[in-house]
């Protein structure tokens, strides 16, 4: 419960202070380049998430990040829970957007951070808005951000990885850009497993080696899909499997 406590106090509390920078980093927007813009407001959500998990006290390891591509990438990690944004914004340099439901725009602060990330904002009860979320991701990628997707479209809390929807083929085809798959472990026994208390955990992400923008071109989404799906899958079962000891 305590630390349950201290990360809801700390992700509230640091809210003043994020408003004041973020007012701050938009007043320079205009003179900056793009990338350069795009570093300088991610800096913000990477503190705050280094910060939230430092109170978790968990532990995140990290491999595979010269496997990083510059320009930007479609990011298709497994989905176990809800501190997945967290440790990806805290432990993945390279700045992204990603696709949240549209109920986080009743939060203070935070949905302006992530307009000005590039994050998509879906209705998951309008089909519309499914559609409109793919379009204005393919939109922002043209336009030289990266973006994140969980391709399962929900949280496994843990308990195996889910289908791949397959629009992330489609937003990376039309933008022309490369897929990155990122496999994450550990992230759904610091609340999911524990009936939503906070406990630490172990979490390991692994960014796996890209799929280039030519390959995706030229390849069937019904070949490639199931190709990502099972790398991220083998990913996170030798993540496991060196955790338990087990061969």
């Amino acid at each position: 419960m305590y630390n349950s406590i201290k990360t809801f106090s700390f992700l509230f509390g640091y809210l003043p202070v994020a408003a004041v920078n973020l007012k701050k980093f938009k007043a320079q927007k205009a003179g900056m380049g793009k990338a350069e813009y795009d570093a300088l407001i991610h800096s913000e959500p990477q503190k705050w998430a280094a910060g939230i998990m430092k109170r978790t006290k968990s532990t995140i390891e990290i491999g595979g990040l010269e496997n990083l591509p510059e320009g930007p990438v479609l990011f298709i990690s497994n989905h176990e829970g809800n501190f997945d944004i967290p440790v990806l914004l805290s432990s993945i340099p390279k700045p992204f957007g990603f696709i949240s439901k549209k109920e986080v725009k009743k939060l203070p602060i935070i949905p302006h951070y992530m307009e000005e990330m590039n994050c998509v904002f879906l209705d998951r009860t309008d089909r519309r808005s499914s559609f409109k979320s793919i379009e204005d991701s393919i939109e922002k990628l043209k336009n030289g951000h990266s973006i994140l997707i969980f391709p399962e479209g929900t949280r496994s809390k843990g308990e195996g990885i889910g289908d791949f929807k397959s629009g992330f083929m489609r937003i990376a085809k039309d933008a022309g850009v490369p897929i990155v798959p990122i496999a994450i472990h550990g992230t759904s026994a610091i609340m999911e497993q524990n009936n939503n208390k906070i406990r630490p955990a172990q979490v390991s992400v692994r960014v796996l080696e890209p799929i280039g923008a030519e390959l995706i071109k030229e390849t069937d989404a019904k070949t490639l899909i199931p190709l990502i799906r099972s790398k991220v899958e083998q990913t996170v079962g030798e993540i496991e499997s060196k955790k338990t000891g087990l061969p």
